[in-house]
């Protein structure tokens, strides 16, 4: 038996959804969510679904955070010191030399998590081939030690030059420091990664040091309010480069659960994607608070190794997914220009748009689309009813300005929130030379389906698909996440056999690094060894990396003709191009996957709507651009083909369909939407 809870805390709502194995059943529910104390609402709505019995009987706790990358945004992390090889003092200021935004001439750097103060050398040092040039001095750690009590540090990020080569040092700098009396957190460089590049290791180790305190409270609460209501399960959380990881890694890790949040869409995609067969497909997760996309393609979310966050970078695996600050709760407002705008500023989960009458006045997506008569009546997750005099009101305020009525403003807010997602898409597609039109728009989130036929129309994609959970599919999402561990070695190498032989015996290493790293509770069904490379032609500064499919044991057998092969096709399809010069192997990945329990069904849900079948309603026709009658209809009614306009109701969702769009249900209760005029050009 493998039933599963999966909770994801989103800006503006907590989403809730449980699997029950022993009856193949589903329970959902969305709440919204307490910024100040997240664990309430995670509490709150699993209290309010689950008595005492019924989570006793569940076997994981998956779930998706924010508190990491909210401790970054409001630089509210722990006090940090920082100690460096002599000479390294200011990496973390000096970066690259270059700016984020290069046409800026009043761009500013991020401010260092460190200050300059709290950031001490040592006279130590590495050679990039691992031997000792310097030595350790003990008395230098035992005045860092005492300075760092005295100024109240309460985490400290070791980060020596060429660490990633051997570690000893850093090491033996921990073990000095607890013999030295320090009790805060400490994090090695060498242990959050084992790649080069001094800037981006250190930022990283900061950044790990910075939130591991914020990040440990909180998983420990957590843990220790759900014990208290009887579970007795598995904790897991969600990885920023997919799959997931237990509390007690995640504590020992926390950057990796940066982005714990948005990938969980991500994973959820990547399952559904497998039971289509592969298809290729781009995401629009629409929430209260953003829009978050990535792209799909072989079944699996596109994954990076390194992100960036609040212009820091962070050497860590990270599922591409782009944000933008486009949601249900985004703020339209007027520029100095008098242009309407709309985004990034949200009204989160308190207030609220206007119209759920918590106090908010400033007009919201979600507020236009309701004046338009998108959402129906009104009912909402959590027995919310809209007030559509508080919308207007709110519309009115931003249209007076300018001579336009509320719903002209209504209007104009959707188009350009819709823009403003298509946009996001086309970043992620066209940019890396993918025409968006050959893909499916996968849509989900709470104001996703509502959304997507704007985005569809704007990107010229053909089909749509809603999931069943639609307004939860995040949550269902990390119901199968996979327990992933990934990590790597830095090891420039010629291509060769001997360098293939090399690469072996650092794999070994690493694999063995992350059985120990694993603490589970659970029966293992199998282990899956994935193997990647980083590679380059010599003389590049960057790299592609490298899949090696075939490899099941956690050695590469392939010999050294068909890797070549590989990264020169891989090279080509890249970048159009390929050199006639040596390759190299700059570093190793490795990955142990451990499945969870397979879930034997996609679960079933019942939920009546206080509506019948043939229900009208007037609303906005984009196609048209004028009031239409659409259908308001229930999605689990839905047993047949049908066209548009009309709106779809679900317990935590509302599909928006337009006037020349068909709707199908496929045998999974997935929503097909077609548009007609496309496909019949």
């Amino acid at each position: 038996m493998a039933s599963r809870i999966g909770v994801d805390i989103g800006g503006t709502f907590t989403d809730f959804i449980m699997y029950n194995e022993r009856d193949n059943s589903i329970t959902i529910d969305k709440i919204p969510t307490t910024p100040l104390e997240p664990q309430k609402a995670v509490i709150e709505v699993v209290k309010r679904n689950l008595n005492e019995q019924k989570i006793k009987e569940i076997d994981f706790f998956l779930h998706g955070t924010t508190v990491g990358l909210n401790a970054l945004l409001e630089r509210k992390g722990s006090k940090v010191g920082m100690l460096c090889t002599k000479g390294f003092r200011d990496v973390i200021e000096i970066r690259r030399g270059d700016r984020d935004e290069m046409y800026n001439l009043f761009w500013q750097p991020s401010e260092p998590l460190v200050p300059r103060y709290l950031r001490l050398e040592l006279n130590e040092r590495m050679f990039a081939s691992g031997d000792v040039h310097i030595s350790l001095n003990e008395d230098e750690i035992k005045k860092a030690c005492k300075y760092f009590i005295k100024e109240g540090v309460t985490s400290i990020a070791v980060c020596l030059i060429n660490s990633y080569a051997n570690n000893d040092h850093e090491k033996k700098i921990e073990k000095l420091l607890r013999k030295f009396g320090f009790e805060g957190y400490i994090s090695l460089s060498s242990v959050v990664s084992g790649e080069y590049r001094e800037y981006e290791r250190t930022t990283t180790t900061v950044i790990d040091s910075f939130v591991k305190a914020r990040m440990s409270n909180y998983l420990n609460n957590l843990r220790n309010e759900l014990k208290s209501l009887g579970f007795k399960g598995n904790f897991l959380v969600t990885r920023s480069g997919s799959g997931s990881m237990t509390f007690d890694e995640a504590e020992e890790r926390p950057f990796e659960t940066i982005m714990s949040g948005p990938v969980a869409g991500a994973e959820g995609a990547g399952e559904l994607s497998r039971t289509f067969k592969n298809i290729n497909m781009v995401t629009a997760d629409v929430g209260g608070t953003s829009f978050d996309t990535c792209l799909i393609l072989d079944g699996r979310p596109q994954i990076q190794f390194e992100g960036r966050i609040v212009g820091l970078p962070i050497q860590s695996p990270w599922v591409d997914v782009r944000s933008i600050g486009a949601g249900g709760g985004s703020i339209a407002y007027l520029d100095e220009g008098s242009l309407l705008r709309s985004g990034p500023r949200s009204s989160g989960a308190q207030p609220g748009p206007a119209c759920y009458g918590r106090g908010g006045v400033e007009p919201t997506t979600t507020d236009a689309a309701f004046y338009l008569g998108m959402l129906g009546e009104g009912n909402l997750a959590s027995g919310l009813k809209l007030k559509k005099d508080l919308a207007e009101n709110a519309l009115k305020s931003v249209g007076s300005k300018i001579n336009l009525s509320a719903f002209e403003v209504a209007k104009g807010i959707l188009k350009i929130s819709s823009a403003n997602m298509a946009d996001a898409i086309r970043e992620i597609t066209i940019e890396q030379g993918i025409d968006p039109r050959e893909l499916k728009l996968l849509a989900f989130g709470g104001a996703g389906p509502l959304m997507s036929n704007l985005i569809a129309k704007e990107l010229d994609i053909k089909e749509i698909i809603i999931p069943p959970f639609s307004g939860n599919f995040s949550a269902w999402g990390l119901l199968g996440a996979d327990l992933l561990q990934m990590t790597a070695q830095t090891k420039i190498l010629r291509l060769s056999q001997e360098s293939l032989d090399q690469c072996n015996t650092i794999l070994d290493r690493l694999f063995q690094d992350l059985e120990d790293r694993q603490k589970i509770n659970f029966k293992i069904l199998e282990k899956i060894k994935e193997i990647s490379l980083d590679m380059r032609w010599m003389g590049q500064e960057h790299t592609i990396t490298l899949k090696l499919i075939d490899e099941k044991n956690g050695k590469i057998t392939c010999n050294v003709d068909k890797i070549k092969e590989m990264f020169v096709n891989d090279y080509e399809k890249t970048f159009g191009s390929k050199l006639d010069t040596v390759i190299e192997i700059v570093s190793i990945r490795a990955s142990l996957r451990v499945p969870l329990p397979r879930k034997t069904g996609s679960g079933k849900i019942n939920e009546e709507l206080a509506i019948s079948a043939n229900d009208k309603i007037k609303c906005y026709s984009f196609d048209s651009d004028q009031l239409e009658e659409f259908q308001i209809i229930q999605r689990s009614q839905i047993d047949k083909e049908f066209s548009g306009p009309a709106i779809i109701l679900e317990s935590t969702a509302v599909t928006y369909v337009d006037k020349n769009y068909i709707v199908n249900k496929d045998k999974m209760d997935h929503l097909i939407i077609t548009d007609t005029k496309m496909k019949n050009e």
